[in-house]
């Protein structure tokens, strides 16, 4: 039975036994939401962020104050095409702006910031960065793309991922679809070698490796 065929059976078997839903389709009605609630949320943080930057560290209603000192300084990020203006200390990190100010909570933090994990990767100006590592006062006018943006620009990338079960808890999700898209930016059509390099300092405790490459192979045509 051709490998289609065989996803398309298995999805109905699972849709008897769930109800009438498979996982797939909860999984990408799940991504549309996330992606379509990301980009409204995405309004409503840029207007917020406009109308109050001349009160410090106002970049979200939805997040805390946090406390600012005369060092602070208003930095510009575009972020899945959005502009923000927000305020940071010289020692506040990327990850933290862009999760805990900007609100994009795809960015996680598996390994306590030492930069070993993966899962706090953007793509910045072009390049997969690690966010935890970066501080956000050199990132001012930076480029930056998030998983939220990944889900709304390329579904086909998200789509391969649901197909091949690339994902078990979930965490380390968001990292590897970001390193991911920043290869196929860079290479259309990459091999399993280049695949693999790419993917070598994202971490997953699952354990779901080698979906990750299938799917990544499924997007180029190489699967």
């Amino acid at each position: 039975m051709p490998r289609e065929e065989k996803k398309k059976s298995a999805e109905e078997n699972e849709k008897d036994r769930s109800g009438g839903i498979s996982r797939r389709e909860f999984t990408i009605a799940s991504m549309a939401i996330f992606g379509a609630a990301s980009v409204g949320e995405g309004k409503a943080i840029t207007q917020v962020a406009n109308k109050k930057l001349a009160q410090p560290g106002i970049a979200s209603q939805a997040t805390a104050k946090l406390p600012l000192t005369s060092s602070a300084r208003k930095i510009s990020l575009t972020v899945n095409k959005w502009k923000y203006e927000v305020y940071v200390e010289p020692e506040w990190i990327l990850r933290d702006v862009l999760r805990d100010q900007l609100g994009f909570l795809s960015i996680k933090d598996m390994c306590n910031g030492y930069g070993a994990c993966g899962s706090c990767t953007v793509i910045m100006d072009g390049r997969p960065v690690l966010s935890c590592m970066t501080f956000a006062a050199e990132c001012d006018s930076a480029t930056i793309e998030t998983a939220e943006g990944v889900a709304v620009d390329m579904q086909d990338l998200i789509e391969a991922y649901v197909m091949n079960h690339c994902m078990q808890c979930g965490y380390c999700t968001p990292g590897f679809v970001v390193t991911a898209k920043a290869l196929l930016d860079r290479i259309p059509k990459p091999t399993e070698g280049e695949i693999r390099d790419a993917l070598g300092g994202n971490i997953c405790r699952c354990g779901t490796y080698t979906q990750h490459i299938l799917a990544i192979k499924e997007v180029t045509g190489n699967a």
